[in-house]
This record gives C-alpha cells, sequence and structure tokens, in this order.
C-alpha cells in the first residue's frame, strides 16, 4: 500500500470520527431517545383524592344488595317496574361534607366514610312517594338513613319522579294502538301503518302539580339517520299520570294546524274529505334530509398530534397531575362531570367545579315545539355520555376513561371511554414577543392545556364539555353545542318562531342556557368579592392648565351582601370581578382570582311564569351566595316533572347575607339563543356555538406563573437559535422520529344501548 493511499485513509477516518463526535455532542443537546419520560407526581398522600371517587362498580352492587335485604318491601327491578311499583332509580356517590374532607385532606383528620346516595321510587305505598336515602359505609354496607326531609323539607311526590324507560315503552305502545284507529289518514299522510313512526318526548308534562301529560311528536323514521328532521305534522296528548297502565289514555291529537279530540276523530274527519292532508313520501335513506354519510371517499389524513416521551399528564384512579395543575375528577349521572380540589402548585383555587343544569327551550306554532322546557338533568347529562370516537371526539392518543353508572336497573352499567384527558396544543402562543429595538431577542412560549373532556348525547343534541388548565394558572370551562336540531312541521305562521329546513319542516328557535357551580377557594376559605371597572374624568392637563384631558380611572369596590351580588342576565356586570383573600401578594394587592363569562344567553323566562321559579338560577348570569352544606345544587331532578311547585328553588338561596370573609360559591350561567338556519342541516356544527368563563389569577402571583414552564423559549441576536442547547424548537427534528405507533380503531359504543 503505498504512503499515499494511507494517508487518505487516516484522513478519512479522522473526517468520519470528527462527523461521529459533532453527531453525539447534538444528540446530548436533544431528547436523547423516545423513551417515554415519567410525567411529574404531586406530593399528595397516595389515596386522598379517592374521597371523592365515583362509586366502583362493586360498591353499586353491595348498596343494591343491602336495600334489597334490609327495607322490607318488595322491589322489582327499575327496568321493568310499572308506576305501581317499588325500585331502585339510582345510586351515585354521596360526596361528604366539606367541613369533614377539609379535615382529612388538610388537618390529618379521619378519612370521611365512604357513602353512596340511592334514589328509590315507592309506587306500592299508601302514600307512593320518591326517597332518598344514604347507605355506608362502603364497601360493606351496614346503615340506611332517609335524608329525604332534611334535603328537601318533606317527603318528594311521586309525580315529581322522571319518566323510566319502561314508562315510555309503555306509553309507545299506547300510541301505536291509537294509531291504528286512523289506518286511512296514516297511509295518505305518511305512507305508513304507524310502525315507522317514532315519538319525541316533550317536557314538562301538563300546567299544574300533579300533572303527568306530555304532549309526543311524531317523525318518520329512517335507521341510519336522525328522525329529528322529519316530522310528519301529527302530535298526540298522552295522559300517564295514572299508576295503573291500563288507564292511560290519549288525551288530544294535534295534525297540521288543527286539534281533535281522537285519532278516531281525525280520521273521520279524513273519510269526510274535510282534513287538509300533506301527502308526504316514506324518506329514504340514501336521500333522507339530515343524513350523516359520507358523500366523498376519504382524503388523506389530517395532522395529528402526538407527545413524543409520553404524555406529560399523570392520571392515577380519579386523579390527574400535570405541569403544577392536581385535581380530582368524577361524574354524576345527572348532572354530568364534577371536579373537586383543583390545586396549582399545591395551592387549592378550587374546591368544587361541577356542571349543574342543561336547559333547552323552544318556541313553536306546533303544540310540542311550543311547550317545551328540557331540564336535560333530569334525563341525565353524566349518564348518557357515551364512549367517545378515538381521533375525533378526543384525540387519538388521548387517555381515555370508563365511568360507572347505575340508573333504572339493579345492575352497574359501564360507558367505556366516554372521558378523555390530553394535552393540547392550541397553536397559538401563550405569550411571545419579538424584541426590534435597544436589543433583538425572541420570547415565548406555547400555550398547551390539559383538556378533560366528555359529551353528552341528550336526545337530538350533543353538548361537548371541556374543562381545560392553562400554564398561566387558569381555568377554562367551555361547552359546544352539537348535533341534530328539533324541528316541528311547517304550517301557517311557522316562520314566526324559526327558519324553514326542509321541505316541510320548520328548524325551531330556542335556547341553551346552562348552569355550573364554581366552590373557589382562593388563598383559603374565607373570600370576598371586588369589582373593578373603568370611568373617566375630565381634568386639567397638569403640564399646562390650559387643556382638558378624559382620563380613564379604575373604579373599585367591595360587595357586601348577596343582593349585591345576583347580576341579573344580560344586563351589564362589572367588567373585573374577582373571589379575594385577606392576604396580599408581594405588591400589596389582594389574592385574587377573576370570574370572566363568555356568554350570548337568550333572554330568560319572564319571571311571572308559572314555572320559572324552578329554574331561577337562569335569572342570573352571576350569582354569590355563602356556601351552605345544605344548597348543595342550584336544580334538582324533580324540577322537571313539577316545575310548577320546584323541589329546588335556587332563588330562595339569595337571601342577602353578608359575602365579607365567607365561604363562597359562584353561580355561572352562560348560553347562547339559536335560530336554526339551512346550515343546521345535518348537524349543528361546533363553530360559533361555543360559551363558557374563566378563573383567571389577579394578582394572585407576583408574577405569570408560566415564566417557570420548561417548555419557555428565547434566544437572542449573538446566538445560534439553529443550535438544539440554544433553542429547544430546534430539536423538534429528532421529535418528530418519535411519532407513536398508534393502537388499532375500536369502538363499542353501541354495545349498552
Amino acid at each position: 500500500m503505498s504512503l499515499k493511499t494511507v494517508l487518505i485513509l487516516l484522513g478519512l477516518a479522522l473526517a468520519t470520527i470528527f462527523a461521529l463526535v459533532c453527531v453525539l455532542l447534538t444528540r446530548e443537546r436533544s431528547p436523547r431517545s423516545c423513551q417515554q419520560l415519567a410525567p411529574e407526581q404531586e406530593d399528595m398522600e397516595d389515596g386522598q383524592s379517592l374521597v371523592f371517587a365515583d362509586l366502583t362498580a362493586e360498591e353499586m352492587s353491595q348498596v343494591v344488595r343491602y336495600l334489597q335485604g334490609h327495607l322490607g318491601v318488595p322491589l322489582v327491578e327499575a327496568s321493568r317496574a310499572k308506576p305501581g311499583d317499588n325500585c331502585i332509580a339510582s345510586v351515585d356517590l354521596q360526596v361528604p361534607p366539606k367541613a369533614e374532607v377539609l379535615r382529612f385532606l388538610d388537618a390529618g383528620g379521619a378519612r370521611p366514610p365512604r357513602e353512596a346516595l340511592a334514589v328509590l321510587y315507592f309506587g306500592k305505598q299508601p302514600e307512593p312517594n320518591i326517597s332518598e336515602l344514604v347507605v355506608g359505609p362502603l364497601p360493606v354496607p351496614a346503615y340506611h338513613r332517609d335524608v329525604t326531609v332534611q334535603r328537601y323539607g318533606g317527603k318528594v311526590p311521586y309525580h315529581r319522579r322522571p319518566v323510566t324507560g319502561q314508562e315510555y315503552t309503555d306509553i309507545n305502545a299506547l300510541v301505536q294502538r291509537e294509531l291504528g284507529k286512523a289506518p286511512n289518514f296514516l297511509a295518505a299522510c305518511c305512507e305508513s301503518d304507524g310502525t315507522n313512526l317514532v315519538t319525541l318526548t316533550t317536557a314538562p308534562r301538563g300546567f299544574k302539580s300533579g300533572d303527568r301529560v306530555t304532549w309526543f311528536v311524531l317523525f318518520h323514521n329512517v335507521a341510519g339517520t336522525g328522525y329529528y328532521l322529519s316530522p310528519v305534522g301529527l302530535e298526540v296528548l298522552v295522559d300517564h299520570g295514572d299508576l295503573q297502565v291500563s288507564r292511560w289514555r290519549l288525551r288530544q291529537v294535534f295534525y297540521n294546524g288543527r286539534y281533535f279530540a281522537s285519532m278516531g276523530d281525525l280520521e273521520q274527519e279524513f273519510l269526510a274529505g274535510a282534513l287538509e292532508v300533506v301527502r308526504l313520501k316514506q324518506p329514504q335513506a340514501d336521500a333522507v334530509l339530515g343524513s350523516m354519510k359520507p358523500r366523498r371517499p376519504p382524503g388523506s389524513p389530517g395532522p395529528q398530534q402526538f407527545e413524543p416521551q409520553g404524555p406529560r399528564y399523570s392520571v392515577r384512579n380519579n386523579r390527574v397531575t400535570f405541569q403544577g395543575w392536581s385535581l380530582a375528577f368524577g361524574m354524576n349521572p345527572n348532572t354530568g362531570p364534577r371536579f373537586f380540589d383543583i390545586r396549582y402548585r399545591g395551592e387549592r383555587i378550587v374546591y368544587e367545579l361541577s356542571l349543574q343544569e342543561a336547559l333547552a327551550l323552544y318556541g313553536s306554532n306546533c303544540p310540542g315545539g311550543m311547550s317545551t322546557r328540557y331540564l336535560d338533568g333530569s334525563f341525565g347529562i353524566g349518564r348518557f355520555a357515551y364512549e367517545l370516537v378515538r381521533g375525533l371526539d378526543c384525540p387519538y392518543t388521548a387517555t381515555y376513561v370508563d365511568r360507572h353508572y347505575l340508573a333504572e336497573t339493579d345492575t352497574p352499567k359501564t360507558n367505556q371511554n366516554s372521558l378523555c384527558i390530553f394535552e393540547h396544543d392550541s397553536a397559538v402562543p401563550l405569550r411571545r414577543h419579538f424584541s426590534d429595538s435597544q436589543s433583538f431577542y425572541y420570547g415565548g412560549l406555547r400555550k398547551n392545556t390539559l383538556v378533560i373532556r366528555t359529551i353528552s348525547t341528550l336526545i337530538n343534541y350533543d353538548y361537548i364539555w371541556d374543562f381545560m388548565f392553562h400554564g398561566s394558572g387558569a381555568v377554562e370551562v367551555r361547552v359546544h353545542a352539537t348535533g341534530y336540531i328539533s324541528s316541528s312541521f311547517l304550517h301557517g305562521r311557522g316562520t314566526d318562531y324559526g327558519n324553514r329546513v326542509g321541505p316541510h319542516t320548520l328548524g325551531t328557535m330556542h335556547l341553551h342556557h346552562i348552569h355550573y357551580k364554581v366552590d373557589l377557594d382562593v388563598d383559603g376559605q374565607l373570600n370576598s368579592l371586588e369589582t373593578q371597572d373603568m370611568e373617566y374624568e375630565f381634568v386639567k392637563d397638569p403640564w399646562s392648565s390650559q387643556n382638558t384631558i378624559e382620563r380613564p380611572f379604575l373604579r373599585r369596590a367591595r360587595l357586601q351582601r348577596e343582593d349585591e351580588a345576583a347580576f341579573p342576565l344580560n344586563a351589564p356586570m362589572p367588567r373585573y370581578l374577582s373571589f379575594v383573600s385577606p392576604n396580599s401578594n408581594k405588591w400589596g394587592h389582594p389574592r385574587s382570582y377573576r370570574i370572566q363569562i363568555i356568554s350570548f344567553a337568550g333572554k330568560h323566562l319572564p319571571t311571572n311564569s308559572s314555572m320559572e321559579r324552578s329554574i331561577s338560577w337562569g335569572r342570573y348570569q352571576l350569582a354569590v351566595t355563602r356556601r351552605k352544606e345544605e344548597e348543595p345544587s342550584s336544580t334538582s331532578i324533580y324540577n322537571q316533572n313539577d316545575p310548577w311547585t320546584p323541589t329546588v328553588t335556587f332563588a330562595d338561596f339569595i337571601n342577602n347575607e353578608s359575602i365579607t370573609n365567607e365561604d363562597l360559591v359562584a353561580w355561572i350561567t352562560v348560553g347562547f339563543l339559536h335560530v336554526p338556519r339551512a346550515e343546521d342541516v345535518p348537524n349543528t356544527v361546533t363553530v360559533g356555538n361555543s360559551v363558557g368563563f374563566f378563573l383567571r389569577p389577579y394578582n394572585y402571583f407576583n408574577e405569570d406563573p408560566s415564566v417557570d414552564s420548561p417548555d419557555s423559549v428565547y434566544f437572542s441576536s449573538d446566538q445560534d437559535p439553529r443550535a438544539c442547547g440554544a433553542n429547544p424548537l430546534a430539536c423538534l427534528s429528532s421529535a418528530a422520529a418519535c411519532a407513536p405507533r398508534l393502537p388499532p380503531f375500536h369502538f363499542g359504543g353501541f354495545l349498552n344501548l
């Protein structure tokens, strides 16, 4: 081998060694591998959050077995119980009193006993009633106590009970029998013998306490699509108040603007040629109004988000931790998602954040539409939160959690993967600045947010419930509305109540009002309420005294009593409203959290309405009251079927008590008016149909707490921004190699229907 060849090979070897060293040095500054990193763990003692945990399926079963053996009355399974039977309607967690929980969490006190709240319908009694029993201790029950009178001031009348699935089955059987009395009319109007028509319930059920009389709207049913857009113009009023199903009756019939005493009378009018009939063809599945089936073949996949080194949040039992945040989550089968002990950097910000109610109030010139005021808690906001579709309802790689419930059955049910948790890159900076004067640099932080989501399908509507926790210490609560609009048959002056969206379909106007409970504990339990807003003052300019300046100044006020802190819906409200602590931050200002509401609510029901008190929470966009254990919720599932004598009246919570240095609760109403238009077919889109509120730190810290985020980016003009050590964004090319292998798609959401 010649000397020249040796020198060439030696040079190549040295170049290779140099290149390898450069690669290794670069890798040292970038993520070392795709190995998953363990997320930060909270210091809280293991298992403390279980004091808030939803009941397990086994605990629910234990409660059922205990009740079956200790009440001394026969119990029929609710799924087949008739109105004249006794049954267990539901079983849920009995949340312990706040004082007991705080002694346990903060002062080393005993763990509160774990208990369940069982709702029973006693129909086979001399005086039928609804009773609520606390059963404990779990997991092996040994006692129960009736808390109905304690909670509501008396027994709950039986007619207030929500309608069960078995009751709807019996009503549908009655309707089918009645439809059979008008065969010629049905064939002419609807190409039907009645079997291809479905009913949609309305609520409330009558005009006075004790009524159980419901309008049912009939639609053409087409498999694989929403029937809500295909009304046939026929509606029936059913009296189902008697304990004996055989005594239920069809009270009245409505068709195309006219009322009839019975289906037989309607048939006679038709045969006599005295009835104007709109002849509808049975919709075909491939052309039905509102079909959601794709019209084009799939295109290329859209963007996907993933965590290069695994989730940066931790989920353990019912507790989530993420970059300083920690919280306990759960699901009430009636009212839906609830959160407890929300802490940031170890300090409790919110003791309880929970959904309370969702109201949908309609207008129409048909009886079913004009009388509809759905209170969705009575149907089951949490119960009907079904399995989420991976990759669409939530990111494909989100963490999915099962939820168990026991309602209208003696056997617990599971909604698999019905709650998701994920870190969301909002694709917008949380904060940033590009400096182009004096010194040149860039600093910023991505807006990465922890999101906890569940979606409830309540008949036609789908509500997307989002709870978000930001790196700035802010909590964001948001609800999106989607799903199908409800509709009426278009006749007469129908467009006074909405827009025509199909050949004979009126998209009926309605409002969505949502109510939340927020038990803030800002730097301790004792808080006050402070408002701030701007005014202008006209002053002589101090440097010449010849001109006038309109100078904005800050007007601060402390609200002393509950009546001052009840802000009517849609009325002007102070732009800054905060829960303040007696303690100050470094700069001498009270440590506070600000409530910022984003809402486009419709008008509240007039207060002279006979049912207004049942939804009196809707009078206020915000009401702040002293927290009381005997005021756990702003409404009741029993308000739906007796709104004229409400079981819980929120307006009574506001009685002008002092709210200075007290344990306070904020009750927040958000919502929007929805006038359906052609673009609501097939579905209402989420764009522009979201409302909510923020809880934002206001002088709570000495500076923005996100400055401690490990995701911060900063580089100056004298640095090389391509260097991974100086700029973590330069490391992303290697992170892209860590794209995960996605698990196979699976969906079992139809199994429990």
